[in-house]
């Protein structure tokens, strides 16, 4: 194997080894890296195999790889042209998403054959460039609003690249020396957003090892594992001789507490991840109580009320009791960005003696702002509450954090090892349930710092404005129906024309009279249009799919004007600062043209038979 400049052009190119190597055949050569040939690098490489496989790779070249190049000039230029080819990926013209269909693209990546022989870095990055980058999905395009990952700020990229070159690992201060305080700083600046403890609160624990003001997680699933987990251990704790669930077990705990039953309370519009930490504990998929939501997809505390009297009415008259191990708001709902009363529903916890968890992991960034903090009264008596950094502290995925207003909570799961995490450490890996970790908190740390609350009043500032232009265009279009009332910027809408949505409403406004005596005739009616709009819509969203001049998601409702029923909806995400009024004006006028050719094609005729 030998690697040869190519004559009569100029080059640039990396070295990673400047020596000679012996190699097959006992040719001597220098060993050069070839870079994509989209970054003006050219080298010929020889006696490599057919499948550009390298063969007699040797541990010495090996070694190579693990050390910065001989010329750092050669490095930086080379990290120089893999930003250029990212900064090319999101300017260049073109969709959200590549053509290729999926069944194609799964293809590519069927090989079921483990590399065995080396190839070279050139080759790899090409194939990354042509297989991977060329096919990912826009997600920081002004057009994509259709979920909450949005487009992060350039330095995330330098910064992701000091988190590589640094590899430290979050579980202990032998592996993570200053990241483990900049990881405490951070939690307890956000510690300090949520629960608003005196100054002195922060001083006294900001960095003090024996207790945790929260966790760095690897997602807002984990955050609220953490949380829930923490809920569940301290809803059976040690007694006499009982050791506590931790060291007993489910079944134990159950049995010593006269329990037949223990249950999370929620609203339908909690993120999914409650229901998979219920299976994790050991609770069950069928421990999630969900509790209706009103109008405007808040919890419905009278229904909440009900639910907890009904609990602790059944528990008077057995003695197989069923226990709330929490109660769990939400701050920002998934679908669609509402904020529960946090202020009733701590009342609500307190009164039946449960755990009260927040889960902010949408909404919790807004808190940075002091004008905002009203839409959060309430969070301050939460035992935990949950964030997501990559979602409104403007981070790249993945990772989440969840406060506990008692600095010593997290002793309900601390963990120690002789070989790692020792009891009279300083390691934060002590209070998680994750092992490894990476150096993840640099991320928001950073942009704390950079953007400051100045900088984030900005962004959400543009993010509300554009939230309500986006519901004024919505509601003002002959065609398109606004369905849900937004608070955190998520618009949920649908396309009904004009003709149609006027047939519901004299429907609703009769059943909801109480006067009509067709009531079950007129509400079959309404369910008959429904279900025609909500396939209207899922092929609308198809539709915008395959156009892919901009995208949305898409989900379900039942707490709309035609509730009980479900709504096909279609989910608008406005946070990305780089979407202007006249990018949302572009979005809906495309997707009312395409509604129009749907419902012409296929509708029309069928809705006006009803």
């Amino acid at each position: 194997m030998s690697f040869l400049l190519e004559k009569n052009r100029p080059h640039r190119h990396i070295v990673l080894c400047e020596r000679p190597v012996r190699i097959h055949g006992g040719v001597r050569a220098n060993l050069v890296a070839e870079g994509p040939r989209s970054m003006g690098v050219t080298l010929v490489p020889k006696y490599d195999g057919p499948d550009g496989a390298l063969h007699n790779f040797d541990l010495e070249q090996v070694r190579r790889l693990f050390i910065m190049p001989d010329s750092p000039d050669k490095f930086l230029e080379f990290g120089h042209e893999l930003l250029g080819l990212i900064h090319k990926f999101f300017k260049e013209k073109g969709g959200i998403h590549s053509e290729i269909p999926l069944t194609r693209l799964a293809r590519i990546f069927s090989d079921i054959e483990v590399p065995r022989e080396p190839h070279l870095l050139k080759n790899v990055l090409l194939e990354i460039k042509d297989n991977v980058i060329a096919h990912s999905v826009k997600v920081g395009s002004p057009y994509y609003i259709g979920h909450m990952t949005s487009a992060i700020p350039y330095f995330m990229i330098l910064l992701e690249m000091i988190i590589a070159a640094l590899n430290q690992n979050q579980v202990k201060i032998e592996t993570a020396k200053a990241s483990s305080y900049v990881e405490r700083e951070l939690l307890a600046w956000i510690h300090r957003v949520v629960f608003d403890r005196d100054p002195r609160f922060y001083r006294r624990f900001i960095q003090d090892p024996k207790v945790a003001l929260g966790n760095v997680t690897v997602d807002g699933t984990v955050a609220n594992l953490t949380a829930l987990l923490v809920a569940r251990n301290r809803a059976f704790p040690a007694k006499g001789r009982f050791p506590g669930i931790r060291a007993a077990g489910v079944y134990e705990a159950f049995r010593f507490y006269g329990c037949r039953r223990a249950v999370i309370l929620v609203s339908r519009r909690g993120h999914y991840s409650i229901t998979k930490v219920a299976r994790i504990i050991g609770l069950g998929h069928d421990s999630v109580v969900q509790v209706p939501v009103d109008s405007d997809n808040r919890i419905d505390i009278g229904e909440l009320k009900r639910i907890c009297k009904e609990i602790a009415e059944e528990n008077a008259r057995t003695d197989e009791k069923v226990r709330i191990i929490s109660l769990v708001g939400i701050a920002g709902t998934t679908e669609t960005g509402n904020i529960d009363d946090l202020h009733e529903l701590a009342r609500v916890a307190e009164i039946n003696k449960t755990s009260f968890h927040v889960d902010a992991a949408w909404g919790g960034g807004v808190m940075l702002v002091d004008e905002y903090r009203h839409l959060f009264k309430g969070i301050e008596l939460a035992d935990s509450v949950t964030f997501d950094s990559h979602k409104l502290l403007y981070s790249p995925l993945s990772m989440g954090m969840v406060l506990f207003r008692d600095e010593k909570a997290l002793a309900n799961i601390k963990h120690t090892s002789d070989y790692i995490i020792r009891a009279d450490s300083v390691d934060q890996g002590r209070f998680t349930v994750e092992g490894s970790r990476p150096f993840a908190c640099l991320k928001p740390w950073a942009t704390i710092k950079i953007l400051g609350s100045v900088g984030f009043k900005l962004l959400f500032e543009n993010a509300f404005a554009l939230t309500s232009l986006l519901r004024g265009i919505i509601e003002r279009h002959c065609d398109m129906e606004l369905m849900n009332n937004p608070e955190l910027f998520i618009v949920n809408y649908r396309f009904a024309p004009k003709k149609v949505r006027r047939r519901l409403a004299q429907l609703m406004a009769k059943i909801n009279s109480g006067e009509s005596r067709k009531e079950k005739y007129l509400r079959k009616k309404v369910i008959e249009i429904n279900n025609l709009l909500n396939e209207l819509n899922i092929e609308l969203h198809r539709a915008i799919r395959e156009e892919d001049n901009s995208f949305v998601s898409r989900t379900m409702l039942e707490s709309t004007r035609y509730r009980p029923q479900r709504v096909v909806v279609l989910r608008a995400v406005v946070i990305n600062p780089l979407t202007t009024p006249e990018i949302l004006k572009e979005i809906i006028e495309e997707h009312h043209k395409l509604g129009v050719c749907i419902y012409k094609r296929d509708f029309e005729s069928r809705l006006e038979k009803i």
